[in-house]
Formats: C-alpha cells, structure tokens, sequence
C-alpha cells in the first residue's frame, strides 16, 4: 500500500509544470518601456525591470534585455545576482556597445 502510494506521489510530481523563477535587473539608463525579448516580458519602471519565465537560462535572458535597454548596472534570478564577470558577460552585446569582434581587428 505505501510503494503504490509513493509511486502515485511521485508521478503527480513528474507531472507538475514547472515553476517560473523571477527576474529583476536595473538598466544603467532607466527606462519605463516594456520589452518582450527570448522567453520573457520585462515590464520596467523607474527603478528596475522585472519578469518572470519558465526558461533557465539566465544569461541568454539578461543578454537579451541589455539589446533593447542598454549596459544592465544589476541582475538578478529568484534573489541571487549576478557576479562582475557575468554582468560583463551581460553587457557585451549591450545597445550602444561598440562591435568588440571590429574593435579587435
């Protein structure tokens, strides 16, 4: 009885769909815009942009927001920001970045 019970418990849970993790970033230029890009919509305000999506890639997400906003001054994923080197990571493609493959040549 309690193997069937745990066997139904586990399928119930392989079944669950996933839960979105939250994002939050601070744009070095504020803006009030609203941007869907990749996988999520960034509703910004004054004082940061903020969404939410089932995706995990973080990276990939913060890289896409520096396109449409600019250099991101913060990042954060479910509370845990980004290191120095993954927000420069992040800002290498920002809008109004110089192409670094043309700066190198």
């Amino acid at each position: 009885m309690l193997r069937a019970l745990l066997i139904l418990s586990a399928a119930g849970l392989a079944s669950a769909p996933a839960m979105a993790a939250t994002y939050s970033a601070k744009p070095v230029k504020p803006t009030t815009e609203r941007f869907i890009a990749r996988d999520i919509v960034w509703n910004c305000g004054p004082a940061a942009c903020q969404g939410a999506t089932e995706q995990s890639r973080p990276a990939i997400l913060c890289q896409s927001l520096a396109k449409h906003a600019g250099r991101i001054e913060s990042f954060s994923v479910d509370g845990r920001a980004f290191g120095a080197a993954e927000l420069d990571k992040c800002n290498a493609v920002a809008k109004g970045q110089p192409n670094s493959t043309l700066a190198a040549q």
